[in-house]
C-alpha cells in the first residue's frame, strides 16, 4: 500500500530553510520520503509515536539530526501521511 504524502505550509516553509541552510540533505531526504510514502514503519525510518501536546503525531529520522513529524490523514478515501514539520530533534520537540 502506498500512502499519498500530503505537505502542510509549515513543513514547506521549513523544508525550504532547512535545503538552503544544507543543500546536501536533498537526496536524503527524497529517499527518506519515498520510504515513507511506502513503508511508514520501515526499521531504517525508526518511526515512533509521541507523546503529549504532540501525541497525535509519528516522527521518523530524515538523518542524523533530522526528523520529520508527521500523522496518518485520510484523503479522498484513501489512507494518507499529512507531513506536519521537520527540523533537528530539538526543533520539532
Amino acid at each position: 500500500m502506498t500512502y499519498v504524502l500530503l505537505r502542510s505550509s509549515a513543513f514547506i516553509r521549513e523544508g525550504k530553510k532547512r535545503i538552503k541552510k544544507q543543500p546536501s540533505i536533498v537526496q536524503s531526504l527524497q529517499d527518506t520520503l519515498n520510504l515513507l510514502s511506502q513503508d511508514p514503519f520501515h526499521p531504517r525510518l525508526r518511526t515512533h509515536k509521541l507523546k503529549g501536546e504532540l501525541k497525535n503525531s509519528w516522527s521518523c529520522s530524515a538523518g542524523y539530526d533530522l526528523r520529520i513529524i508527521f500523522s496518518f490523514v485520510e484523503y479522498d478515501n484513501k489512507q494518507a501521511i499529512l507531513l506536519e514539520s521537520i527540523g533537528t530533534h530539538d526543533e520539532v520537540y
